[in-house]
């Protein structure tokens, strides 16, 4: 299928009101989180619009690192626009600032999931770079300096431009004194879902920048989620979110036919737990769509 088909087929009326799932893959997906004891969000579509499946799609969730993918996309609209450069070198300053009242806070190596942008303290890395630190290893460190340079409140205007009101991206991360009074990064599945497939359908920023896009979110490390429910080798572009009781992922899967699938998961103390959970909704879909 064509790109240009593709983008008609997901723009079309007729295709932005998807015919439901089977009943018995809901009800074994439904069995699944019930058993889990967990909040389980999920948002499932092909795009070709032909099937789709949506439990709880608008709850609000803890963000956790899924807030990355809209960072990502205010970045690469950026360059698109000429008002700065992927290769752009920024100083890497262990240093930022608390929205609540300014206050500087740091960030530690012991409480990220990669220690490279660290070792770069003092010394500057271009913002592709950074975006590539911030998708693929999920580094803190590079997400709060590129939310930063590009201000979360341009973030969250293009978030709302793309229609994914169920995003909300106040702030970075580890911010302390927000996270005390309450003010998170939040996301439903809905929300993720619309991010993904406007860059599944070159519609976030543009074709050739949403393409480059997906093969960033493609060399994600972390696959103990919706991967593990896949085949082996089947490509997926997609983006994890962890923090205590919270386990998410979103992807853009490379099946038979293309199809975007959000999990978000709250109530689990152990990943090794909510890692199987959401992989094994992942299976479901991939069963329901070959047979």
């Amino acid at each position: 299928m064509s790109w240009l088909l593709l983008s008609l087929l997901v723009s079309a009326p007729s295709a932005s009101v998807s015919a439901p799932s089977a009943p018995d893959m809901r009800a074994r997906i439904q069995k699944l989180i019930d058993a889990s004891g967990a909040e389980v969000a999920v948002v499932f579509e092909t795009l070709d619009g032909r099937q789709s499946l949506t439990i709880d799609p608008d709850k609000p969730f803890h963000a956790a690192s899924t807030m990355k993918v809209p960072v990502m996309i205010e970045l690469f609209r950026r360059a698109e626009a000429g008002t700065l450069s992927l290769d752009d070198p920024l100083l890497v300053k262990n240093e930022f600032h608390s929205i609540v009242d300014g206050s500087v806070f740091q960030l530690s190596v012991g409480d990220d999931s990669d220690a490279e942008v660290y070792k770069a303290v003092g010394k500057t890395m271009t913002l592709r770079q950074l975006c590539e630190a911030m998708i693929t290893v999920s580094s803190n460190f590079a997400a709060n300096l590129l939310i930063e340079r590009l201000g979360a409140r341009n973030i969250q205007a293009t978030v709302d431009r793309l229609g994914a009101s169920g995003m909300q991206v106040l702030r970075g991360v580890e911010d302390q004194k927000a996270f005390d009074k309450g003010m998170n990064n939040e996301t439903t599945a809905r929300g993720l879902a619309v991010l993904l497939t406007k860059i599944a359908t070159g519609q976030a920023v543009s074709r050739n920048a949403d393409a480059e896009m997906v093969e960033i979110l493609k060399r994600q490390l972390f696959h103990d989620a919706i991967p593990a429910g896949l085949p082996a080798g089947t490509p997926v572009a997609h983006k994890t979110g962890n923090i205590t009781k919270i386990h998410h992922d979103a992807a853009i899967v490379y099946g038979p036919r293309l199809y975007v699938l959000v999990v978000l998961v709250r109530g689990i103390e152990d990943q090794k737990v909510s890692g199987p959970l959401i992989a094994s909704i992942s299976r479901e879909v991939w069963t329901e769509l070959a047979k």
